[in-house]
């Protein structure tokens, strides 16, 4: 049985730096869902709480400002995925940020009980070289 598979709700998604400096990108309180499936795929959905809503009812409407802010508060991405020893590798094919598209992102997972946390290697996230800590709880 793949100990991956169902679907995980965020506690945690945290960046830390080398010189130990911890920054909650989409907030303290963000909220989001990760699900891997049984066929091996998985759907990632990382947003801040409490996001403004665009002036128009319209979803193809928001302003240049209303769209930025949306997207600086919110990430997703959709991949196959594989298990290779204490890594899972997300094949990516689909995301906000068009630059995965096609690529691979790495994770160094462990479950504590029923959670779920994964390390990415270093990335550069807002000029700044750092690692990623996601914990999820098992829903």
């Amino acid at each position: 049985m793949d100990p991956f598979v169902g679907t995980w709700r965020l506690v945690s998604f945290e960046l830390r730096s080398k010189d130990g400096q911890v920054r909650y990108p989409f907030g303290e309180d963000a909220v989001g869902y990760v699900m891997y499936s049984h066929d091996g795929y998985v759907s990632f959905t990382v947003m801040s709480a409490n996001r403004p809503q665009f002036a128009s009812a319209d979803i193809a409407h928001g302003s240049s400002a209303e769209k930025a802010a949306a997207v600086d508060t919110y990430f997703s991405y959709c991949a196959r995925y594989e298990v290779r020893g204490d890594r899972v590798i997300h094949h990516l094919e689909v995301s906000l940020f068009p630059n995965w598209v096609g690529g691979d992102q790495e994770r160094i997972f462990e479950f504590e009980g029923n959670r779920l946390i994964l390390r990415t290697p270093p990335l550069l996230w807002g000029g700044v070289e750092q690692t990623g800590i996601v914990t999820w709880e098992r829903v």
